[in-house]
């Protein structure tokens, strides 16, 4: 009898045998010709049935999809149900909405992937290789340029702009001015702003400067501004609009684009001790926009008056032709979606070719991802219009019937002052909650966080705290917008707080406690909380319902701000334990 040592060698060569023999079968024999060379062997052509196509593409597709869909899908249920639990109102054009909110998914879905795909490899190849291949001045120009080119591209500047079409000329002259007949310098003040960002935050990034005196530095001009715009009672009315801008530019193409290429100059210049020292840029972003609006609407009132403005509209019929948000037609829309992104997808090209002189790598993937980025804008700004801009002015216009009789609600108020008024704000804190918490960009920022900090600010700490602070920041602009507080007190008393607490932090946290406010304005929060505060504005007959944004910012910087010396404390107690 063989032993088992012997058995299982007896096995194993057993097993080899038949797996040569196995492996000998695939391989296919080479045939010779008539002159004994090896004829070239081709292999046959992969057929794939629909089954094999669907069972390759399925789970790519339903990552992304499902990503979208918890950003979008809580939020429009929510909407829905408040209404019809709460407020006892139908939705009204159920079925449109429903295809829009479609239209929202899909297109930010082919929007992301294209973005991933085609727009921030160019963002990474300049970022990297410009510092090395030009000069200083033109590393500059270049990151300015692209900060103007980002922001037209970006989908909130749109929504910002069909909002603020139906604001009332005779209510506020200025403001409706700004969002009519100024509009195009309106966005290219925004991205100049934005473009200024990016150089300062670019110089930073070569010169390892804090972040801490370049805020104070940029609140300084935009206090001194707000202060100044709030002694006159037209100008006044502009400044909910000047501090949304900042939290508008914030969103989907600004942020990684403008990061890729701070960050791939850092990387290749820079000199960044910290592993947070990549972020602040994204506040830099949000400050500056804020100055340009208020010096553009300081320029306009010393060109023009009210009263000119004014009569101007009455004499013009072109005013009562502005179609509302939900009026602009389809064509409109996929127009839009292609001037905001292949602009852009042409200058960076032009970098690349005449400055860097690089070649396109992967020339066929880059293509395929920038055709997604704009039929990806083109639906989404389709399925906004139709869908869930719709759905956040419906509901935001019915919320006022909690408290104040209004035309649109039979019966209305539904409550009693006093609960209408909670009700109210508990539905914008659990809406900013809710859509914050939902932003992918939140889980990433947080995600990067915890890594960078080795775990002591936890993923999750970061973003309820973020989360929380959006919630109370919608609240407030919600009451803001119901007793017409002025935006000017509610910005310097918040930004007051925020710089003591910013003196009392450390470098790291600051960075991440003022970029959480960037992450908060994605493509779902602004669209919608624009729209909500434009239908609560008009519900209760304010002049305006801008503001909200501005608040929807510095809370959060403030929330984290708080976290954050929270964290350190605990890590200095386990530190002395």
């Amino acid at each position: 009898m063989p032993s088992e040592i012997q058995y299982g060698q007896f096995v194993r060569e057993s097993t080899l045998k038949q797996r040569s023999v196995s492996y000998n079968n695939l391989i296919p024999k080479l045939e010779v010709d008539s002159q004994g060379q090896p004829i070239p062997y081709h292999p046959p052509k992969l057929k794939l049935q629909s089954a094999d196509i669907y069972n390759l593409l399925a789970p790519y597709f339903n990552v992304r999809l499902i990503e979208q869909v918890k950003a979008v899908f809580p939020l429009a249920i929510y909407l829905i149900l408040f209404q019809i639990l709460i407020l006892r109102q139908p939705v009204q054009e159920a079925v449109l909405i429903t295809g829009g909110l479609g239209a929202v998914i899909l297109g930010l879905m082919i929007f992301m992937e294209g973005l991933k795909l085609g727009l921030m490899p160019f963002g990474e190849v300049i970022g990297t290789n410009l510092p090395k291949k030009s000069p200083l001045p033109v590393v500059l120009l270049i990151a300015f340029l692209l900060g103007i080119g980002v922001t037209f591209a970006e989908p909130a500047i749109g929504a910002l702009q069909a909002v603020g079409s139906i604001v009332n000329v005779e209510k506020a002259p200025f403001l409706s001015t700004l969002l009519g007949e100024w509009a195009g310098t309106l966005v290219l003040m925004v991205g100049m702003g934005v473009g200024l960002a990016a150089v300062l935050g670019t110089a930073r990034f070569l010169y390892n400067w804090s972040l801490k005196p370049m805020i104070y530095m940029a609140l300084i001009p935009t206090i001194g501004l707000t202060v100044y715009c709030m002694q006159n009672p037209d100008l006044a009315k502009i400044l909910g609009l000047a501090w949304d801008c900042g939290a508008v530019t914030t969103g989907p193409v600004t942020v990684p684009l403008v990061l890729a290429l701070g960050i791939g100059i850092a990387a290749s210049g820079g000199k960044g001790e910290s592993s947070l020292s990549g972020f602040g840029i994204v506040t830099l972003a949000s400050l500056f926009p804020i100055i340009a609006v208020l010096c553009l609407a300081v320029y306009v009132s010393t060109v023009t008056t009210p009263e000119a403005i004014i009569a101007a509209a009455r004499a013009s019929t072109a005013i009562a032709s502005v179609p509302l948000w939900h009026e602009l037609t389809p064509w409109a829309e996929i127009k839009g979606g292609a001037q905001a992104i292949i602009p852009l997808v042409i200058f960076l090209f032009l970098v690349l070719k005449l400055v860097l002189r690089e070649k396109v790598q992967e020339a066929g993937i880059l293509t395929y991802g920038l055709i997604l980025c704009v039929t990806g804008m083109m639906v989404f700004n389709v399925g906004l219009s139709y869908g869930l801009a719709k759905l956040g002015e419906q509901s935001g216009s019915m919320v006022p019937a909690a408290f104040k009789g209004i035309e649109a609600v039979a019966g209305s108020p539904l409550y009693t002052y006093a609960l209408g008024i909670f009700i109210a704000g508990i539905f914008a804190w659990l809406l900013g909650f809710g859509a914050t918490l939902a932003e992918p960009a939140l889980n990433a920022l947080g995600q990067t966080v915890e890594t960078l900090t080795n775990g002591s600010f936890k993923k999750n700490t970061l973003m309820m705290a973020v989360s929380i602070g959006v919630g109370f920041g919608l609240t407030l602009g919600v009451m803001k917008i119901i007793f017409e507080w002025p935006i000017a007190y509610m910005v310097i008393i918040g930004y007051t707080i925020g710089i003591v607490l910013t003196a009392l932090s450390s470098e790291e946290f600051v960075n991440v406690a003022w970029d959480s406010a960037g992450v908060t304005t994605g493509p779902i929060t602004v669209p919608l909380v624009l729209a909500m505060g434009l239908g609560f504005g008009n519900a209760v007959e304010a002049v305006e319902g801008f503001g909200i944004l501005s608040m929807a910012s510095i809370c959060p910087i403030v929330s984290v701000l708080i976290t954050g010396l929270w964290v350190q404390r605990g890590s200095k107690n386990k530190s002395a334990a």
